[in-house]
């Protein structure tokens, strides 16, 4: 059974029987589903920026499943995909896994193994949206930091003193402490392991010692 409310499934399938049976399946256990016979219909809906994963088809008319998940990655859209096939391959299942798949599932699959991918893909999913938040909100915080708090925050998630960061900015060693008090306050925490997590959500690039 699901764990998260207002998911959506987006099946991708050029079979109307499969379709319909997986979204029978979802559906029982809670699922929005939305099915599309071709990757171009799903190419063609509005972007979803809720929670959930896509089933796709590997073998499919006109773009294959592959060439979708290709367009998906240049689209910078990132839905875990639960690949099913009837024509699978360890090459093919290789391809996909290392270019971020969730899963590879041949037909007929059991339905147990079916529905741990989505849950699987939908877990990953929401820790990736949790990641972003995270990442935008430390973001934000770090825009509030002056060019010279920046240049210190560099120096110190490297590991340097006070003392060292003053000299390598030619400035008095008071002037670096006040600027280490102001940038723990402004991006919320109380520990240098903190200010370091922080950065590191940020991307920021520490000074080489």
């Amino acid at each position: 059974m699901k764990e998260f409310d207002n998911t959506t499934i987006f099946l991708i399938d050029d079979d109307s029987s499969v379709r319909k049976a997986i979204s029978l399946l979802l559906g029982s256990e809670g699922y929005e589903v939305e099915t599309f016979e071709s990757a171009e219909s799903f190419l063609s809906r509005k972007r979803y920026f809720g929670i959930g994963c896509i089933v796709l088809d590997i073998k499919m008319k006109d773009m294959s499943g592959l060439e979708l998940q290709e367009e998906l990655i240049k689209k910078h859209i990132d839905l875990p995909i639960v690949f099913i096939t009837g024509h699978g391959d360890i090459p093919t299942s290789v391809r996909v896994m290392k270019k971020g798949a969730y899963d590879f599932l041949s037909k007929p699959f059991q339905d147990k193994d079916f529905l741990e991918a989505i849950e699987g893909a939908i877990t990953k999913n929401v820790g990736n949206i949790n990641r972003f938040k995270e990442k935008e909100k430390v973001l934000e915080e770090m825009m509030t930091l002056t060019e010279r708090e920046k240049d210190i925050l560099k120096y110190i998630i490297a590991g340097f003193m006070n003392k060292q960061i003053s000299f390598k900015l030619d400035i008095a060693e008071q002037t670096v402490k006040i600027h280490r008090g102001h940038i723990m306050k402004k991006l919320g925490v109380d520990s240098i392991a903190e200010l370091v997590r922080k950065a590191e959500v940020a991307e920021i690039i520490p000074e080489k010692r």
